[in-house]
């Protein structure tokens, strides 16, 4: 297992780490809807005290859940990150800009914010590593709203992985970037098992909540896998190290784009996470 990682770190120059163990399996996976999700998303990277994150991640998903649904807002996806004990990341949509201004300030000013923050914050160092995201043009893949979802009772956590691949550029994407993406980076991931279920880009409209602070001057395209086990994920990495068209013709190509090597999040869903 850390020989394979070690090799995709080595051929990816992706920064993915080594599994925990395999946790119970058991929760039914969401089947992907053919409609949009939403036109704006959030990528949300916390970064908690030691230990705080089960924590925060109980908090949440009893309390923060349906509760900014009900004022608009698309909750995507929770995750534990498994490079990253302290890290808790999850994904928020919204139809536009200006609903999700109309949302956060519904939910942050309403009762159940107010009765929860003070425990909410008390588990985090940094709740500042936000991408403000929408999809690239005719990327489908998330699960839309009113899809069903665990309810709040004991469920053991999916055996699924969500690998996130965030693209760098000193430049906003372009068409070039995207045909490239489309017609070679695409195919060269699903034939070895990880075909991306969407891709994002940056969203350049300003922040219309200032309140929570989103990273600037960012030009990323993101690219989300989902993997229904563990074993599928470690397949998709073996075949892609030993691609030769990857490694000769793909890889060297894709970092010609990139001001940086591709940043890769491995995560965990959640009992309670939508998408799995």
């Amino acid at each position: 297992m850390r020989r394979q990682l070690f090799t995709l770190l080595l051929l990816l120059t992706w920064k993915a780490s080594a599994l925990p163990p395999t946790p119970p399996s058991g929760a039914t996976a969401v089947k992907t809807a053919s409609r949009d999700c939403c036109a704006v998303l959030e990528l949300r990277q916390y970064t908690l005290h030691p230990g705080q994150r089960d924590v925060l991640i109980d908090l949440f998903e009893r309390e923060f859940v349906e509760s900014q649904e009900a004022q608009g807002a698309h909750l995507v996806g929770q995750f534990r990150d498994s490079a990253r004990p302290e890290r808790f990341v999850w994904l928020r949509g919204f139809p536009d800009m200006v609903s999700r201004e109309q949302t956060l300030k519904r939910f942050y000013g309403g009762p159940v914010w107010k009765a929860h923050r003070e425990a909410a914050n008390a588990t985090m160092q940094d709740s500042s590593n936000v991408l403000l995201l929408r999809p690239v043009t005719g990327s489908r893949g998330f699960p839309p709203p009113g899809s069903p979802r665990p309810d709040k009772g004991n469920h053991p956590t999916p055996d699924s992985l969500a690998l996130v691949t965030l693209l760098h550029r000193d430049a906003p994407v372009d068409d070039a970037f995207l045909r490239f993406v489309e017609q070679q980076l695409v195919p060269v991931l699903s034939e070895t098992g990880g075909a991306p279920l969407t891709l994002l880009q940056t969203e350049y409209a300003p922040n219309t909540f200032p309140a929570l602070p989103v990273r600037e001057g960012e030009h990323v395209l993101v690219a989300f896998t989902v993997f229904a086990s563990r074993e599928k994920y470690r397949a998709h990495v073996e075949r892609l190290a030993n691609s030769r068209r990857w490694n000769d013709t793909v890889r060297p190509a894709l970092l010609k784009h990139l001001k940086a090597a591709p940043e890769s999040l491995v995560l965990e869903p959640t009992a309670r996470s939508l998408l799995r």
